[in-house]
């Protein structure tokens, strides 16, 4: 069974600083202004040698015409749903507030343990404020102050809160799971993507760009395979990323980039392949990740019996000897395509852990190479005796030959195209290093 804590409150109490304090990293993007955190997302925390999962959410504000915190609400009521524990985070420098009685109104239903969290009790004058807090009038629990920047009072309430658990959970039920990014531009539609896939609102979706600020991760089984699809903030140009929030939302997705196994960059199709997706591309190759195109908003563009393979043979071009990465056109809106999307990821993920015997690399790639064998450099001639593929992460195949220091950058990419042409590698950078026998 899951152990599974939901941290909730209203805007601005502290409640993605408390929660990177639990799970001992910082996760969530923590800010100043109220409404930083808008989708519930999750880590790994341990106390007293049990295991639990972590749910960060955004402040709850009733009656609010917003259109995202009317999407909030949304959220933290499915957190509230999958959790065994509620944590109510409220502020001592502020006291007891309406908005804080409204939100323990909305709580009375549920039947689960809550538990008050008076944060920001920073001195021995706020400690003693936190009794106030009894007077939301939720059950015989105490009220535990904490500083969550310290970590501060995080003890006692800790030990109250693992007690609710019957097991000692999992370290981390995410260790070895492939990790799949969706990343882009803003407003092409990942989060769309992901609620599409999962059937429910995951990701707060909106018209506005900007829209997803935290790395989004997921759990998700699908085609008999187990893994971890992530939704992130939209990247744009550095010099129009203005706000402090945007900027971390940014690194956040790099992160998740730098973390992840297979990343499906996600292109308007209205816009087409444009010099930001050409980064992120080139970011990932430099980072050995698999990587697919996806083409959404397929529904939007005119088409005749040519228009899919002009955009693609366009696509192709800007790729330029990257033309490796697969293309597949989407529309999420439409629901057309999404589910051989997430296949095509899967497959990018066994194609980057594929494992080829010697005898096999051998068999395949040494006839090519004494048909077309290394240009000689200085009177020199290059013989290429033997293949092996490393064991790494990555593919990577090493070429054991007389005078490795000959061989130039051009027969490199002749090698690399025959690989790929005998063995199953779409989606996947290949790296050759050579080796002197």
């Amino acid at each position: 069974m899951a152990n599974i804590v939901a941290i909730v409150g209203r805007p601005n109490v502290g409640k993605s600083t408390f929660f990177n304090r639990l799970i001992e990293e910082r996760k969530a993007i923590e800010d100043n202004v109220s409404g930083v955190t808008r989708d519930r997302h999750y880590g790994h925390a341990q106390w007293g040698g049990k295991f639990f999962s972590v749910i960060d959410t955004g402040g709850y504000v009733i009656g609010s015409d917003d259109v995202y915190e009317a999407e909030i609400r949304k959220q933290v009521k499915l957190a509230i749903e999958e959790a065994n524990v509620i944590l109510l985070v409220v502020d001592c420098h502020d006291g007891l507030t309406d908005l804080d009685k409204e939100f323990a109104n909305e709580l009375r239903s549920t039947q689960k343990p809550i538990y008050i969290v008076a944060n920001k009790a920073d001195s021995p004058e706020k400690t003693l404020l936190a009794a106030e807090f009894y007077g939301l009038g939720l059950g015989d629990n105490d009220v535990f102050p904490i500083v969550a920047v310290s970590g501060s009072g995080t003890g006692d309430l800790l030990d109250e809160v693992i007690k609710n658990f019957p097991d000692e959970g999992e370290e981390d039920p995410d260790e070895g799971i492939p990790k799949i990014a969706i990343l882009g531009r803003p407003n092409v539609g990942k989060s769309s993507f992901l609620n599409a896939l999962l059937g429910t609102e995951r990701s707060i979706v909106t018209n506005e760009a900007g829209t997803t600020r935290d790395a989004i991760h997921t759990r998700y089984k699908l085609f008999g395979k187990d893994f971890i699809i992530t939704d992130t903030a939209g990247i744009r140009k550095k010099a129009k990323v203005k706000e402090d929030i945007e900027f971390y939302s940014v690194m956040r997705s790099l992160r998740t980039l730098e973390e992840s196994d297979v990343l499906i960059i996600m292109v308007d199709a209205t816009r087409g392949l444009e010099a930001q997706d050409i980064n992120l591309i080139s970011l990932g190759i430099k980072n050995n990740k698999g990587i697919m195109i996806m083409v959404n908003k397929w529904d939007l563009i005119e088409k005749d019996h040519k228009t899919l393979d002009k955009i693609k043979k366009d696509m192709l071009e800007k790729l330029g000897e990257n033309r490796w990465i697969p293309i597949i056109f989407t529309s999420v809106e439409a629901k057309q395509r999404i589910f051989q999307a997430i296949e095509l990821a899967v497959k990018v993920y066994d194609n980057k852990t594929r494992k080829v015997a010697t005898s096999k690399l051998n068999d395949k790639i040494l006839p090519e190479i004494e048909k077309y064998p290394p240009p000689a450099n200085k009177g020199k001639y290059i013989k290429i005796k033997y293949i092996t593929q490393l064991p790494t992460k990555n593919p990577v195949f090493a070429f054991f030959c007389n005078l490795p220091q000959y061989i130039k950058e051009p027969y490199t990419r002749f090698l690399e195209n025959r690989l790929r042409e005998n063995f199953d590698f779409e989606g996947v950078p290949i790296k050759i290093t050579y080796k002197k026998k």
